[in-house]
């Protein structure tokens, strides 16, 4: 059986969508992996950008809500990757096994220049790709 992983922040614009991405290349054959947001808003373009340097293509990605998997698709793990979904996210999910909690802080929030942005993103990238790693090799 395959497992399914469902990854969820408040826009599913950046974190989300890197732990997605991250995880499907490093254990893409080992799960089944989505994400959404509490309210999504749409893929960042910094986020793209930053995936890309790494070599991870986001082309195929697209900004989802949780309407979509609430109560229609069993996971065996949700992983929040911010607080505030954390924090919102209903508490009783039909279908889900277990749910985990990452805090990454929102890198689309930083206030800055646009290569101080960049940096934000690629070191909110960086974290999250190093949890996803660590994660994935933990679930043999």
């Amino acid at each position: 059986m395959i497992t399914r992983v469902l990854f969820l922040c408040t826009s599913n614009s950046a974190r989300s969508q890197m732990a997605e991405a991250f995880l499907r290349k490093y254990a893409g054959d080992r799960f089944e992996v989505h994400s959404a947001g509490l309210e999504p808003k749409g893929l960042n373009p910094l986020t793209v950008r930053v995936m890309e340097e790494v070599g991870v293509d986001m082309s195929g990605h697209r900004s989802k809500g949780i309407g979509g998997y609430l109560g229609k698709v069993l996971f065996q793990y949700l992983i929040t990757v911010c607080d505030d979904a954390d924090k919102n996210c209903p508490t009783i999910w039909p279908g889900v096994a277990q749910r985990l909690h990452w805090s990454f802080e929102d890198p689309a929030a930083f206030e800055g220049t646009e290569e101080e942005k960049l940096a934000k993103f690629r070191q909110v990238r960086d974290l999250i790709e190093a949890r996803v790693r660590e994660w994935a090799a933990q679930q043999n």
